[in-house]
Parts: structure tokens; sequence; C-alpha cells
């Protein structure tokens, strides 16, 4: 074990750690949840991932995304989360992918293999695609709703998709699955926060936005600490009681 795990250690134990050092994760969006995500699992000490994210960094991210700061604006969030990864544990078997994944790109990056997929996409179709084709290789996977419009982080949650309320992104996600046969078995964080309409304003002028929603600073920051803990606990193998 190195030093900079010794306190992950206490909490995990040598077992533990070596089960994360083993794992290999795909995360896939960087955005306000993803990026925390990523962080998080990555100061875990797991041994192996994958990030994936074709965006590149506006100064509309700053309130809110790991990435976002003045010196890296316009930089692809792929690429700066990557850097940042890397200055975390150097020993970190990293592979960056800076695309729009879809269709067959995602099904080959997918057919590399991984213990744990977290899906931190903003975009309904390819989050479906990612979660429908993961669950079909037999994959586990966390997988973040909305949390655009959220103010209250008691009120997030961690279930399977199956036992999820109130959540709009949750309601349509199920429905669209059932359509594909798929009913549960993939874990979700969401909130059951009820979002204010006067919150969102409707757009045509952002790339695969209907709208854009009110966001505050920690809260997808919280979702995505969420989805990391949800990743540590179940490879580690440490109770969620």
């Amino acid at each position: 074990m190195t030093e900079w795990l010794s306190r992950s250690e206490l909490i995990l134990g040598a077992d533990g750690l070596k089960k994360l050092e083993a794992a290999k994760v795909l995360v896939v969006g960087l955005g306000g949840v993803g990026a925390y995500a990523v962080e998080m699992i990555c100061r875990a000490g797991v041994g192996t991932m994958t990030i994936v994210d074709g965006d590149s960094i506006h100064s509309s991210n700053r309130n809110r995304q790991l990435a976002a700061l003045v010196s890296t604006d316009g930089l692809a969030k792929a690429t700066v989360m990557g850097q940042r990864l890397k200055d975390i544990n150097p020993d970190l078997n990293l592979t960056v992918i800076q695309e729009y994944i879809k269709d067959e790109r995602m099904t080959e990056i997918l057919d590399n293999g991984f213990d744990y997929v977290v899906d931190a996409i903003d975009t309904l179709s390819p989050k479906i695609f990612l979660i429908y084709h993961s669950l079909q290789r037999k994959l586990p996977v966390v997988s973040s709703m909305g949390a655009g419009g959220k103010f209250d982080p008691t009120m997030i949650a961690i279930s399977d998709i199956s036992g999820t309320t109130i959540c709009p992104l949750a309601r349509i996600l199920r429905k669209r699955l059932h359509r594909l046969g798929i009913r549960d078995g993939f874990t979700t964080v969401y909130s059951t926060e009820t979002i204010d309409k006067t919150k969102v304003i409707p757009t045509s002028g952002e790339d695969n936005k209907a709208s854009i929603v009110g966001t505050v600073s920690y809260m997808p920051a919280a979702f995505g600490i969420a989805c990391a803990s949800v990743v540590i606990r179940d490879l580690a193998m440490i109770s969620r009681k």
C-alpha cells in the first residue's frame, strides 16, 4: 500500500484496497456529476479507469463543475480531468476518450470489460443506450438522474431504478427501458425533491438540450459523490448498512 492511501485503508481494509486496485471502472460524462464521481473513485485507489466526454469547458460551467476554472476555459473536459487524475495517482492505468460516444463506438468501449460503469450522461438517448448495453453485458451500473433544479442534498436517494419516485428523468428512463424489457437491475442516484418549474428556461440554442435548468454548486457534486460511493462500496464489498 502507498502512503497516500493509508487513511483509506483504515476504512476499507487492506483487502478492500486490493480489490479497488484490481478494478476497472468506466465513467461516461465528466460534467457537474461525472467529474466528482471520477475523482472520488480515483482517490479511493481504483487501479484502472476509462473516462469519456466529448465536451469542452465553458464559463457557465464554473458554478458547479470540478474542471471548470478561468484557466481551463475552452479546454476539453476529458483532457483536464485526465491530467488531474494522474496528478492524484500517477500509477493509475488511465484511458481518456474525448468523444461523444454512441452506437457501435459505445459497444466497442463496453466490450473492453469493466467491473463498474458510471452513467453521468445528460442526454436521454445515449444514457439509455449505455445502460442497456452495459446490462446486456452483465456489467454493474450506477446511473445519475437529474441534479438540475434541485436544492436540498438531504433529499438525495440511492435505489434500484424500480424504486425511484418523484424524479422526472427517472420516470422517463423507466418508461423507455420498459420498452427494451428492462424494469430493474441497476442502481440510481436521484432526488425526491420537486423541481420549481420557474427555474427552467426552454432553449433551442444549446446542443442536445431542450432547456436550461438552474443549478447550485453543491448538488451535482453531491450526486457524483453518491455515485462514487456506490462503486467504491460495491467493489470493496463494504456494507451499505
